[in-house]
């Protein structure tokens, strides 16, 4: 009876400790998205913190991964009374403490995810009212195992191809080639005959006709006179 309870007792306390041991890291910062593609615009995040401490969650506080400025979040949606403060590499949900192991929800969103990205990584610094600060910022590396206090994780599908897409607007037409039709023959007008060369010849025939005129005068006047007796 006494080993039986020895060993029941030994059984109790190994529990025990390995529930101790595994509380902590079973009490991440999770997070998803509405839209999983690289490139979406206007996504909302929910984040959920699970309460690990019993003095409550007093603020989160989340650094952006890059691609994603602090002035493209805005608040959705957080815990009564919670405030929304941008920072310079991320921003922080805050105020009155939760009650104690009541989990933080909140909900943001962001105008654009990164191109060309398939994993976010946003690290997350759960702060309680005691003081007490949880860090999950270990980047959960793909094909690894999980880390101890891993990051919260978006894991997208990849978006459009940023690669210019080919022109759809038809070809500019190739300058037409040569003209194959040989030119028309250049018609060579007749030479005009020379004018002087069709008109020359009653200058010749002018002083024929005087010459023939004055002879025939003389000899008219000669049959006219009387013959000497």
């Amino acid at each position: 009876m006494r080993n039986r309870f020895r060993l029941t007792t030994v059984g109790v306390l190994a529990g025990l400790g390995v529930l101790a041991v595994a509380g902590p890291a079973a009490a991440h910062v999770e997070v998803s998205a509405d839209k999983t593609r690289a490139g979406a615009t206007d996504v909302t995040l929910t984040f959920h913190g699970e309460a690990e401490n019993p003095s409550g969650i007093r603020s989160e506080r989340v650094v952006l991964p890059e691609g994603i400025a602090p002035g493209d979040v805005t608040l959705v949606k957080a815990p009564s009374g919670w405030a929304f403060t941008a920072g310079a590499d991320g921003f922080t949900v805050g105020g009155k403490a939760l009650p104690s192991g009541k989990d933080a929800e909140w909900k943001v969103r962001i105008a654009k995810l990164p191109d060309g990205e398939t994993r976010l990584s946003l690290r997350t610094l759960e702060t309680y009212a005691d003081g007490e600060v949880s860090r999950w910022i270990e980047i959960q590396e793909e094909g690894e195992d999980e880390p101890d206090h891993p990051a919260p994780l978006i894991t997208l599908k990849p978006g459009p191809s940023t690669a210019p897409a080919a022109s759809s607007a038809a070809p500019a037409p190739a300058p037409p080639a040569a003209s194959a039709v040989a030119p028309a023959p250049t018609i060579q007008a007749e030479p005009v005959a020379n004018a002087d060369e069709g008109s020359s010849w009653w200058i010749w025939l002018l002083p024929a006709l005087v010459v023939l005129g004055g002879a025939g005068l003389l000899l008219a006047r000669r049959r006219g006179r009387p013959s000497a007796q």
